[in-house]
């Protein structure tokens, strides 16, 4: 089934709290012609608007189709958190990759944050970004393990992660379940729509244009791509795909190796006297579970907290139950606090959970899989592909290095085996092992 329908309303945003605390957008119109552009995008998400962004201001006539509304996937719905660096550390992938490469992936992965905290001072206030993000450890081999990480990044790297023993994190992160944690203060977060939001503004503002409710059901390849519609087609000399989770199976390239997972966030009333029993500053955390716990509060103290996976298509019929759960066990203190809105949403993960950013052919390049760490890299992604269609491979050569294989099985088998794996990592968590 159609990743794009089956758990949302045509043409409307979840019924997130990030929808509820912004002011309407507004309707930018179907694509209802054949049109022609220098370059077309699929995906009207942090990384198809970065693109258009960047290509726009280069004067390049650019036209991005969204199948919903701007920022309608994970873009518009995630945790908010900026986080350094990717799913595997710096030591990993010099390892596999060679200190040079991984190297050159740190430079892009600092350049992606300092991309998006200028971006939101000089663009989008409104995003509310605020700087400081934490991981927690539910035992002291992890923290040991997060301490030699900061050291390593300290020493090779000169980045500072502050870490904590169990009592400097429990001033900071008001649980009894962890045992330590560490701070990286370059990290960050915001209200995730309000800055996708932001983007199309300036992306439209150079000469971009976005059309909405325009799903693409085909791309025809040729020396001329083209994006097809129900009620028109895109023929353009470059193509960027920026579908990620929400892609559907029209590039099977992509799906083979990126493929949708459901995540789910709970907003609670707002705390203002109460916010500070849960965290000692405006951070936001994620800590070392498998099925990750992620959460942090909003400019207006409701505690937004994120967590529970599921892998197929559709969503459970109740998702707050088990979510809710999960945070009551962490924060005994929220008891009886009242939630006020609960939603979902797909991200792409790949196997190795590395962004897979890479050309698909000779003027089509495509993005996707960032699993979880995307608000800051996804933008980035955008960009740097926007600069090799203007000339300059070397961010996209760059990306290109981090491994991202197919699923076993393919896209047939993707699903069945990730359910498997991560019923099996879900029940470790809940045995504490």
């Amino acid at each position: 089934m159609n990743p794009l329908y089956r758990n949302d309303i045509s043409g409307h945003h979840a019924p997130s709290w990030y929808a509820a605390s912004v002011p309407p957008a507004p309707d930018r119109p179907a694509l209802a012609d054949t049109i022609r552009a220098d370059v077309a995008i699929l995906g009207a998400g942090f990384t198809g608007l970065w693109a258009a962004l960047t290509l726009a201001r280069r004067g390049v006539r650019v036209v991005v189709l969204d199948a919903h509304r701007v920022g309608f996937g994970a873009s518009g719905r995630n945790g908010g958190q900026v986080h350094s660096g990717f799913n595997k550390g710096q030591d990993w992938l010099e390892a596999r990759l060679g200190v040079d490469a991984a190297r050159a992936l740190w430079a892009l992965s600092e350049a992606a944050k300092k991309n998006l905290r200028d971006f939101c001072e000089t663009h989008a206030p409104e995003a509310e970004y605020r700087s400081g993000i934490t991981h927690g450890a539910y035992s002291m081999a992890e923290r040991d393990e997060l301490a030699r990480e900061a050291d390593y990044m300290a020493r090779t790297y000169d980045h500072e992660i502050h870490v904590m023993d169990r009592s400097q994190f429990a001033e900071l992160v008001k649980s009894p379940l962890y045992r330590g944690g560490t701070l990286d203060p370059s990290g960050g977060h915001l209200h995730p729509l309000a800055y996708a939001q932001a983007l199309a503004r300036a992306a439209e503002a150079e000469g971009a244009v976005i059309h909405e409710c325009s799903e693409v059901t085909e791309i025809v390849r040729g020396a001329k791509a083209a994006l097809k519609t129900a009620k028109g087609s895109v023929t353009a000399d470059q193509v960027i795909v920026a579908g990620n989770g929400y892609l559907p199976n029209i590039l099977p390239q992509v799906n083979a190796a990126v493929m949708p997972i459901n995540s789910f966030i709970a907003a609670t009333e707002p705390l203002p006297q109460k916010w500070q029993e849960v965290l000692g500053q405006d951070i936001a955390v994620a800590d070392s579970k498998f099925v990750v716990n992620y959460y942090r509060f909003s400019a207006d103290r409701r505690f937004l907290f994120g967590g529970r996976e599921s892998y197929s298509i559709g969503f459970p019929d109740d998702i707050a139950t088990a979510l809710v759960a999960r945070m009551h066990r962490l924060f005994p203190q929220l008891e009886g606090v009242k939630i006020d809105y609960v939603w979902g949403g797909a991200l792409g993960i790949t196997p190795t959970r590395l962004p897979m950013v890479k050309r698909i052919a000779p003027n089509i390049i495509a993005a996707g899989g960032f699993s979880g760490q995307g608000v800051a890299l996804s933008g980035m992604a955008g960009r740097i592909m926007a600069e090799a269609i203007l000339g300059d491979g070397r961010g996209l050569e760059t990306f290109a290095t981090l491994p991202t294989p197919r699923f076993p099985g393919g896209s047939a088998l993707r699903a069945p085996i990730l359910a498997l794996a991560m019923t099996w990592f879900a029940l470790r968590d809940r045995l504490g092992i």
